[in-house]
């Protein structure tokens, strides 16, 4: 089971300190963030794309290039590549680029976005929302599997006869996962193509997705994919020494990012009593110490049987400090139990 981190970039106000954090800042902490991740032996970063005032990632390409160059065993990866609002053969050429730079390590993740922000900004209709997502993504695995493109165009894509798309991947294929928030559409549509899934479990009750989990290896066993069926979990956690120092660190972070969405689509605020809910071994938040972290892991695992946990540790404005001795403990302490667990 590999175990690795994602971040959207958050910027803004640091609610332990007052301190703003702009962009610039943001980026420099997250390059050393990436490098101890690699250093501490965790398998997988992934950087989100937004274009929202309050994240610092727009481009994820260009950000995990700069990290191409100082990490040597970490994948990277987009979480996601809002692939609706893009160029498939620009996305491929950015990350195929970034594989070169990176020594064969690039991943590409890619999803219909959880904001609506970029579908205006590059011109696209809301309307489309799916249509979009699946001509596109059919014309990016088209590019994946061939050095040369025959593509008739659809009604969102341009029509290629013949040409090359360069670069090529190290390993003759980028590892493309798609990422789904849980429709029976979703798991259905990633277990036919054979792609891995990216689960996004950030609310409730986590084995509530069995079911999810389960119909997308049945879409896989009944088209042949059975054996390039694997599954992420994407959750929100945070690690510490001290279970209590953990939910303190991560709960105003997380609360202020998960208050403004919820302005935004209707729900109300988060309580700390709800939070701490959410820590127990059945809720969504993956909050406490390396000890219960690794038994919640586990003790998921046994149902829902994933492959790969990612965690979004850095969510909303955590001071660095805390984030790189959060990233530490997660590599020295979590990630050697749950490697033991495996050869066990």
């Amino acid at each position: 089971m590999e175990l690795g981190l994602y971040t959207f970039g958050d910027v803004g106000i640091e609610p332990a300190t007052g301190r703003p954090i702009d962009a610039p800042e943001r980026l420099s902490n997250l390059m050393e963030e990436i490098e101890l991740a690699d250093q501490v032996g965790l398998d997988f970063f992934g950087l989100g794309e937004h274009h929202r005032p309050n994240y610092a990632i727009s481009a994820p390409a260009v950000a995990l290039a700069a990290a191409a160059r100082t990490t040597k065993n970490i994948r990277l990866s987009s979480a996601v590549s809002v692939l609706s609002s893009d160029d498939p053969v620009r996305v491929f050429q950015q990350y195929s680029t970034l594989d070169s730079l990176s020594g064969g390590r690039a991943e590409l993740m890619v999803g219909r976005g959880s904001f609506i922000e970029s579908f205006p900004l590059f011109g696209y209709d809301l309307n489309d929302y799916d249509s979009l997502f699946q001509e596109k993504l059919a014309m990016l695995l088209a590019i994946n599997e061939q050095e040369k493109l025959n593509w008739p165009g659809t009604d969102f894509t341009q029509a290629v006869e013949g040409l090359g798309i360069y670069p090529r991947p190290v390993h003759g294929q980028l590892p493309i996962w798609i990422a789904a928030g849980g429709t029976p559409a979703s798991m259905v549509r990633a277990g036919a193509l054979g792609m891995p899934l990216a689960l996004a479990i950030i609310g409730g009750a986590p084995r509530r997705f069995k079911p999810l989990a389960d119909l997308y290896r049945r879409a896989a066993k009944e088209e042949g994919n059975e054996a390039q069926a694997r599954v992420s979990l994407n959750v929100h956690g945070f690690v510490h020494d001290d279970a209590q120092e953990a939910a303190d660190i991560f709960f105003p972070a997380q609360k202020e990012v998960m208050d403004q969405i919820g302005r935004e689509r209707g729900w109300g605020p988060q309580s700390r009593a709800q939070f701490d809910a959410q820590m127990s071994p059945e809720g969504a938040m993956f909050v406490g110490s390396p000890a219960q972290i690794t038994d919640k892991i586990l003790g998921l695992r046994e149902d829902l049987g994933f492959d790969r946990i990612t965690m979004q540790m850095a969510i909303g404005m955590i001071p660095h400090a805390d984030m790189m001795r959060a990233i530490e403990t997660l590599g020295s302490k979590v990630a050697p139990e749950l490697r033991r667990a495996d050869a066990a």
